[in-house]
């Protein structure tokens, strides 16, 4: 008797562990997807800063990485999570609130905006429900806040102050984030539109570039010096390698895990993935040795991050020979603008305008011209999408709808990203100052990445990069 009650106890506890909705392969790869997301905030982007900037400031750099992905995360679970992806507030937000509570971690994830309707108000296509529970969707789509963030410190290196971009970070994830991601994934305006962005090259990447380039606006240039050194090619290129292996790796689940499920288009993204990242690095190191008659490190590096931020909103949505033409699109014309832009006033430290917001909408708008109608209709809430080589009408209307998304994202992210910084800047400066910028991470932290002998400056000579170079 004893046996049997404990039996029946067993299978209680299971099936609230385990209940029938969910699909144990789509939740294990959804956690796996976000791990690898994670992954790419920290330690990739930390590594990758801290051997792309002067060895003075690479602690700094690293822990602005560091910082992002932890101060991301509380924002997250108490409001920012439900103002991406809850229930409807504005047409380009949800209502803030907590995703913290039991019940709501253990019942299967829903996106409740995203239920789209037909004119004649029946339903087209049922509001996005995986098989796995809220607290996977949390934990998923934190990691891209996170990262996104993390991003946007790629253009201020090596001169804002870290009590700055404390402040900076939640609230930019508040403001900012959550109204592209609610707009283009949540179910708002631009989602219901049909806006194509299958993992961020909207949301996450033309984001980031934009609003990293306008904070470099606000905080203001680099020391010469260091923008030289820098432009020159960091402090550890070793250390900026493996970063960006780290980041290359991880947009596996980057793209792979936004389908929700591990289906075949999931697979698709993911090949997709490599196959346009590939075809970049070959396609800037080309130019590279057309300009300048050797490969660099450094520009294969760009190439591969262009790459891959191209393919991000066309990924599950492209057949294999369009990746392809995205990955020569993606290693040529960044590589252009950003040779290009060299005289610009606005010092932006690693490029993140080109790397990311211009190969972000070079890849959106591709993405009008390529999108393959099936998978499409695999992904999408508007039945029938499809790009203009599939359809001159359709498709054109696409591209259109495209470039107007575009320019939504960016103008939000230009004037959320000037208004922060400008009520940032009345309690806190946003630039260090002179002696944190002359000492760099020993005068900030009081502590630093490398340790030298008397007498040895903390960075890097022109001469031991020229050498380092040749």
């Amino acid at each position: 008797m004893k046996q049997q009650i404990e039996l029946k106890l067993g299978r209680a506890m299971a099936s609230v562990a385990v209940p029938e909705w969910l699909n144990k392969s789509d939740n294990a790869w959804q956690m796996l997807s976000a791990t690898l997301v994670a992954l790419q905030g920290f330690p990739g982007l930390a590594l990758f800063y801290a051997g792309a900037v002067t060895r003075k400031c690479a602690l700094t750099s690293a822990f602005m990485a560091l910082y992002a992905m932890a101060a991301t995360m509380p924002c997250w679970a108490l409001w920012a999570h439900n103002m991406a992806f809850g229930h409807r507030l504005l047409p380009f937000v949800g209502r803030p609130a907590p995703a913290l509570a039991q019940d709501y971690m253990l019942t299967q994830a829903l996106l409740p905006s995203t239920l789209h309707l037909h004119s004649n108000g029946e339903v087209e296509t049922a509001a996005v429900a995986p098989l796995y529970p809220s607290a996977s969707m949390v934990f998923f789509q934190w990691a891209f806040a996170g990262v996104t963030v993390g991003l946007v410190a790629g253009a201020v290196l090596g001169r804002m102050s870290v009590k700055a971009w404390m402040a900076f970070v939640p609230l930019w994830t508040t403001l900012s984030y959550t109204v592209g991601a609610y707009s283009i994934w949540g179910g708002g305006f631009l989602f219901h539109w049909g806006v194509m962005d299958y993992s961020g090259g909207y949301v996450v990447h033309l984001a980031a570039g934009v609003s990293g380039y306008t904070a470099a606006y606000w905080v203001g240039p680099r020391r010469t010096e260091e923008e030289e050194m820098t432009m020159a090619g960091g402090g550890n290129l070793v250390a900026m390698v493996a970063g960006a292996g780290i980041l290359w790796m991880g947009w596996t689940g980057f793209n792979g895990g936004d389908p929700f499920s591990a289906n075949t288009d999931s697979s698709v993204a993911v090949l997709n993935t490599h196959i346009c990242a590939t075809t970049s690095i070959l396609a800037w190191v080309c130019c590279d040795i057309a300009v300048r008659g050797r490969p660099s490190v450094v520009g294969a590096v760009q190439g591969m991050i262009t790459g891959l931020v191209c393919i991000t909103p066309a990924a599950g949505l492209v057949q294999g020979w369009a990746a392809l033409l995205m990955g020569v699109a993606s290693g040529t014309l960044p590589c252009y603008t950003m040779n290009a832009a060299m005289s610009f006033k606005v010092d932006d430290t690693l490029g993140i305008l080109h790397t990311h917001a211009v190969s972000g909408v070079l890849g959106g708008v591709l993405t009008g011209v390529f999108a393959h109608p099936t998978l499409c209709d695999m992904f999408l809430p508007v039945t029938g999408s499809r790009g203009l080589v599939y359809g001159v009408r359709a498709g054109g209307v696409q591209v259109l709808k495209q470039v107007a998304a575009a320019l939504f994202v960016a103008a939000w992210n230009v004037a959320a990203t000037s208004i922060i910084l400008v009520v940032v800047r009345a309690f806190v400066p946003l630039r260090m100052t002179e002696d944190e910028l002359l000492a760099g991470d020993i005068a900030v932290h009081g502590e630093q990445a490398y340790y030298f002998s008397s007498g040895t400056n903390c960075s890097l000579s022109h001469e031991t990069i020229e050498v380092g170079n040749s």
